[in-house]
């Protein structure tokens, strides 16, 4: 691991914010690296307010798309409302169309078949609008790039109207109305939100025309903050807010597909991370093991033994999904070291068999393994299919950009991505995307970084400090949980290995006579540099541990040199 210290704020900035706030340098320091310097805006960092959320009507198009819509209502027009299979595209479909169900009787859902549709607007979805006589497709999610197949809708008289966050290709499609923040003659002040975000804006847009508040609109940010968090948007700026809201939803009035997903979650509070790591995952087994509708369906039910039936379904595929990533990953690793490309700048691996629904997530643990861009690749009809993940500071979008010549087509982000291209193109790709990877990538980004926030001692760690600390969140991209660095620790020999496979450290780590218990996950091999009495550095988060009743602050060791 490289282990980054942060560059320490100016000292006169931290002091000025010190004094203002009435907290510790150590605070103080921490809210200036994260861009606030003044009393005003640490007070809408702590108390992120709805009042602070941007017009929706600030978004290009969104007056088209508003308009389009009260039309649709007025002619009793058939509405679709049609988003990928992935947690931002069920949960923004559930949110459109509960929204859309209570001032219209005539809408519904689609959600494209992964296996025999894959990512996106599909003909197949168009075709099932036009048999059904529906002249208005709301797409979330997708569609950015759907230029051709929105000329085919709209020569069998279907608009569509666009609310996608993915970044745009040279050309618009001729929609009714393309929202979408990264639309370059798009001024809306926030770019990040994630696709459920820009659905939120639309919905909030419609209210505003009805005379309604954000108040009326608080119950959808339980399915907001899901997308927020699993799709990795930045939760900074607007996505803080929906974000912060959207908690206390999901903590205080979940929706009852949600109670009925948590029915077996024993937790006080539900975090980002709880969200990212628990709810996310059963939503994506949907789509990944049997249809993402089932998500749609899950999160629209109203009816509480309807919904626990539901939840029972995804939690039987969110089970196989373990199995099917599990043995996946095993059989590429095993792949990986028999072909000896354990040596070069990139892992591409395929197999025609592999599930498509979990190659996404078998990149993700391969790189817990090889540090690098990673694709996995399986057999999807007559083409391959693949999903690509990178590591931190790679942009792999660009990198596949640049492999264009051998790839039919390709979406995604920075750091996520999916592609399909020809059988006879594979051998071509792969070593393509090895050489535009080793000519661009800066070869420390192929060891992992923890970026160190400030170095602290165990005597500033009060419950009085994480108090403060935890009213930095949520978390995520952009507001990471603060990463702590204290050197000359030594364990006080309690350390041992514990959990399966003896893979995680527990230890008392102590210096001048204060100690706090720690536990590092999967840092069971650094069990030898913590013995015998020797002095160590530790890079660490702070928490809770809840014990019989008991609760006590410990550290997350990320790491120990």
């Amino acid at each position: 691991m490289r282990w980054t210290l942060k560059p320490k704020p100016k000292r006169s900035v931290i002091d000025k914010l010190s004094e203002a706030l009435n907290v510790d340098v150590v605070i103080a320091s921490l809210l200036v690296q994260r861009g606030i310097e003044t009393y005003e805006e640490a007070k809408q960092f702590f108390r992120p307010s709805l009042r602070d959320l941007h017009d929706p009507f600030l978004m290009k198009d969104m007056d088209l798309a508003v308009a389009r819509i009260e039309k649709a209502m007025a002619n009793h027009e058939n509405i679709m409302v049609y988003g990928d299979y992935d947690v931002d595209g069920t949960t923004s479909v559930a949110l459109m169309s509960s929204y859309l169900a209570t001032i219209s009787s005539q809408v519904t859902t689609y959600i494209p078949d992964r296996y025999g549709e894959g990512y996106g607007v599909s003909y197949q979805g168009i075709d099932y609008a036009s048999d059904n006589d529906i002249t208005l497709i709301i797409a979330l999610d997708c569609g950015i790039k759907a230029i051709e197949k929105v000329a085919y809708a709209k020569s069998k008289g279907i608009d569509f109207i666009i609310c996608d966050h993915h970044r745009p290709g040279d050309q618009i499609p001729d929609a009714a109305a393309v929202l979408d923040p990264k639309r370059e003659d798009c001024k809306y002040p926030y770019k990040e939100l994630c696709g459920c975000g820009v659905g939120f804006k639309l919905i909030q847009a419609i209210g505003m025309g009805m005379g309604q508040t954000i108040q009326d609109l608080l119950v959808y940010l339980d399915l907001v903050v899901t997308a927020i968090g699993a799709d990795i948007v930045p939760i900074t700026g607007e996505n803080r807010i929906l974000a912060y809201y959207g908690l206390q939803v999901i903590n205080k009035n979940p929706r009852i597909g949600f109670r009925a997903m948590l029915s077996q979650v024993k937790k006080e509070a539900l975090t980002i991370t709880d969200v990212v790591f628990i709810i996310a995952p059963r939503i994506n087994a949907a789509g990944r093991m049997k249809h993402g509708l089932h998500a749609v369906n899950l999160l629209t039910e109203e009816r509480y033994e309807s919904a626990l039936q539901f939840a029972s379904e995804i939690e039987t595929y969110n089970s196989d999904r373990k199995d099917a990533d599990k043995s996946i990953t095993a059989e590429a690793l095993t792949q990986i070291l028999s072909n000896k490309e354990e040596k070069g700048n990139t892992t591409v691996v395929y197999e025609e068999d592999w599930h498509k629904g979990v190659i996404g997530i078998v990149a993700s643990r391969l790189i817990e393994t090889y540090y690098r861009p990673t694709l996995v690749f399986t057999k999807s009809g007559e083409k391959l299919a693949a999903s690509a993940r990178s590591v931190k500071g790679f942009d792999v979008y660009n990198a596949l950009d640049a492999c264009s010549e051998h790839i039919e087509q390709f979406g995604g982000h920075k750091y996520a991505a999916g592609l399909t291209l020809g059988i006879h193109q594979y051998k071509a790709f792969k070593q393509k995307f090895e050489e535009v990877v080793s000519n661009t990538i800066d070869k420390k980004l192929l060891t992992p970084e923890i970026q160190i926030d400030t170095p602290l001692e165990l005597d500033q760690i009060t419950p009085k400090f994480f108090r403060i600390l935890k009213q930095f969140g949520p978390f995520g991209p952009g507001n990471m949980t603060p990463v702590f660095m204290t050197e000359n620790v030594n364990d006080t020999g309690y350390a041992r290995c514990v959990g399966a496979d003896e893979k995680h450290l527990k230890c008392k780590v102590r210096k001048n006579g204060l100690e706090m218990n720690a536990i590092g996950f999967n840092l069971g091999s650094k069990y030898t540099s913590v013995t015998d009495g020797q002095h160590f550095k530790i890079a660490y988060t702070i928490d809770e541990n809840h014990w019989n009743g008991a609760v006590s602050l410990q550290l997350m060791l990320k790491d120990i040199k």
